[in-house]
């Protein structure tokens, strides 16, 4: 009886501590991107959500080109594209790539082709958005916004500093 209850004992500490063990484990997964334009850095965020940040360009950029690298572990990068859609989830344009052979297989876009949209799309929302076999309804990076003057990438939201409030009457 004492065996048993020895026995018994064991296993209960043992199931609390692989319990345990896989509350603290890493999840795995993980995604990101990286945005160079003419080999310098111009945004990269990884994670599970993405946020938009501004990216300035304008017809100074016209022969530069981006560069966008994409990484996933559950996406092996099969059947790659990066798209421009509008606000309603159309696809204005797609550029495709041949599958990612390792986790630096860029996908090349002149500026100049992104430029091509701003009269077109003058003040409305488009967005950069990478597809693929497992992601076909897309991922978006990031979003474009066609102004007269230049082309920005779009904020989430605008914030105004404190300092300008203060001169508010």
């Amino acid at each position: 009886m004492q065996r048993s209850l020895i026995k018994t004992a064991y296993t209960a500490v043992f199931t609390v501590t692989i319990l345990l063990l896989q509350a603290f484990t890493a999840k795995a997964g993980g995604e990101g991107f990286q945005i160079y334009l003419n080999n310098k850095l111009i945004l990269e965020q990884s994670g599970r959500q993405f946020t938009l940040q501004n990216l300035p360009l304008d017809k100074a950029n016209m022969n530069d080109e981006l560069v966008i690298y994409y990484y996933s572990c559950a996406d092996k990068g099969k059947a790659r594209s990066i798209a421009i859609k509008d606000d309603k989830g159309n696809i204005i344009k797609e550029w495709k790539f041949g599958d990612a052979n390792g986790p630096r297989a860029g996908m090349k876009i002149p500026v100049k082709e992104l430029l091509q949209f701003e009269k077109s799309y003058a003040n409305s929302s488009i967005s950069l958005v990478y597809i693929s076999q497992q992601q076909p309804n897309g991922r978006p990076l990031s979003a474009l916004l066609f102004t007269s003057k230049s082309t920005t990438w779009r904020h989430q939201q605008e914030s105004w500093p404190v300092w300008q409030l203060a001169f508010v009457r």
